[in-house]
């Protein structure tokens, strides 16, 4: 099947699709320089295939190429963060405490 992610401004968040059928999502809110992760879900059809690791290194790939801060307010993003550390840069430093980093 083929994956694709989008960012549907409208609703505030980047949206995951498998074969064209809406398989997840993350929450965000922008402001200026920032953009925080609230919200990651998948849904449980499209559970083990990957797609929420897919998802947050996407919207992470994303946040790098617009030169954003990332502030991970969402379980699921923080902790992939901290299984890919190459990623840890896109938070502020003294944000690396309130985090878990």
């Amino acid at each position: 099947m083929t994956t694709r992610v989008a960012d549907n401004t409208d609703e505030s968040r980047f949206e995951i699709f498998d074969g064209g059928e809406l398989a997840g999502f993350v929450e965000y809110h922008r402001f200026r320089d920032e953009i925080a992760f609230l919200h990651t879900e998948i849904d449980p059809r499209f559970g083990g295939r990957g797609l929420g690791g897919t998802l947050a290194r996407s919207v992470l790939d994303e946040a790098r190429e617009q030169e954003l801060k990332v502030l991970p307010f969402c379980p699921f993003i923080r902790g992939w963060l901290g299984k890919h550390p190459e990623y840890t840069d896109l938070v502020p430093k003294e944000q690396h405490a309130r985090f878990g980093l």
